[in-house]
């Protein structure tokens, strides 16, 4: 991939996950400055080495924890910093299996926490900077399971559709100042999150997902399924009319 005609900043967030690990080397062949943020400093401090022989600019590990809100603004100081195109690409999520959520009904706090009030709320207090700037492109990673609520997974499918309604306004919004948001919708991705799921079938490589994410926000799109036949697939079962989904188990 060229390097970019533009200084750009890139913070990631969630970027210990196996697709935003993916990303950020493309950013870097960018030439990108990337603050790649997540809980674990170790495996971004590898992640940060890995990226600036790729081609970054700069690396800086950041902590983040999208259940603490203390640790969104300094990050958000510490890009305002850089000159240029500030980014975000939100890779955070968490997937207790729908089991546990039914013998554990209180984990549905953190995994909406993790899936959607976290993420947005990073994005609410980041906003005002990138209209300030006129320019820049948020990417958020949801799912497919937001589509439409399914049996055996629609906690963590209830918290994905927020978070793509979420990022509907935020688009709208930031549009008007020059900026944008690309809606990402992956399918199965070969991540830590899936590798217990049963029942995964067209499973994409984190590589795959990157680069039709860049891609996207090149051609400045709104809203992709990744891989691409998952539009389609989701079309099928949101027409699906409900008394016989009811009564399916998918």
């Amino acid at each position: 991939m060229s390097k970019s005609t533009q200084n750009e900043t890139w913070i990631i967030l969630g970027a210990t996950s196996s697709m935003a690990r993916a990303f950020a080397r493309k950013a870097a062949a960018r030439g990108a400055t990337l603050l790649l943020c997540g809980r674990d400093l170790d495996d971004l401090r590898a992640t940060a080495s890995d990226c600036l022989a790729r081609g970054a600019k700069t690396t800086e590990p950041c902590a983040f924890d999208a259940r603490d809100v203390s640790s969104f603004g300094p990050i958000i100081e510490r890009a305002t910093r850089e000159d240029g195109v500030i980014n975000c690409a939100v890779f955070v999520g968490s997937m207790p299996t729908q089991d546990a959520i039914d013998a554990e009904p209180d984990l549905i706090s953190g995994t909406v926490q993790d899936n959607y009030t976290g993420p947005a709320t990073f994005l609410q207090m980041l906003a005002p900077e990138l209209e300030s700037r006129g320019s820049g492109t948020v990417v958020g990673v949801g799912s497919v399971a937001g589509d439409r609520g399914r049996i055996g997974n629609y906690v963590y499918g209830s918290a994905k559709a927020g978070f793509a309604t979420y990022l509907s306004g935020l688009r709208n919004r930031l549009t008007r100042a020059g900026a944008h948001v690309v809606t990402v919708k992956p399918g199965f991705v070969d991540t830590a999150m899936t590798w217990d799921v049963e029942g995964m079938f067209l499973v994409a490589a984190p590589e795959k997902v990157a680069t039709d994410i860049m891609n996207a926000v090149a051609k400045k799109k709104n809203v992709i399924y990744t891989p691409f036949f998952w539009r389609y697939i989701m079309l099928i079962i949101r027409h699906i009319p409900e008394f016989i989904f009811k009564k399916m188990s998918i």
